[in-house]
């Protein structure tokens, strides 16, 4: 599969639901079992929650099928913060295989996940 990369803005949440989607659909063409494929999604989504509570306006994705599935997403624009996210890293270390945290000091600009 080719690097497949998608932009959205965070302040709309009808836009997670469409990246859950798109979520599914890429884990799906690599043959990845249903309950990977739900835990994958909700980390996807937490993600994204963890970079709008870091005051990120947008929130750039990147789908890559190379070695099993990867996704990482970078926050853009808006004013970054310190933002409260201890009860998404915690659900996301419990639910994916691999988890890498970009932080610029305490602010989390990127997170990486591989299954």
């Amino acid at each position: 599969m080719k690097d497949f990369n998608l932009q959205f803005y965070l302040a709309d949440s009808e836009y997670l639901t469409a990246l859950r989607l798109v979520t599914g659909a890429v884990c799906s063409a690599h043959d990845i079992d249903l309950d990977t494929l739900e835990d994958f999604k909700v980390c996807v989504t937490e993600s994204a929650i963890i970079l709008k509570n870091c005051g990120f306006e947008r929130a750039e994705i990147c789908f890559s099928g190379v070695n099993g599935v990867c996704c990482k997403l970078s926050g853009k624009g808006g004013t970054p913060c310190e933002g409260e996210n201890e009860l998404s890293l915690a659900l996301i270390s419990a639910l994916v295989g691999e988890c890498d945290i970009v932080r610029k000091g305490e602010i989390i600009e990127e997170v990486i996940l591989r299954i």
